[in-house]
């Protein structure tokens, strides 16, 4: 799978304000900011990006991805 493909994928299913990806096409790192992310704890922003890939996880299409997420201010605060 390429970073493009990969990006598509997370944005189709989570409205993001900012999404960037590097990766070895198997290991991603992900930095992503989304309004979604608002009054959530790390694990359940996680588990909102996990659901926009579905079943590429559990084949392999996907072997890891590590992210960083953002509520916008937070992104802002980060800047």
């Amino acid at each position: 799978m390429t970073a493009e493909e990969l990006k598509a994928i997370i944005a189709a299913g989570l409205p993001c304000e900012h999404l960037s990806l590097e990766g070895d096409g198997r290991h991603w790192f992900a930095t992503i900011v989304s309004a979604e992310f608002e009054g959530q704890r790390a694990i359940k922003r996680h588990q909102k990006v996990y659901a926009t890939l579905g079943a590429k996880m559990h084949t392999d299409e996907v072997h890891a991805l590590s992210m960083k997420t953002y509520t916008p201010a937070e992104w802002a605060a980060q800047k």
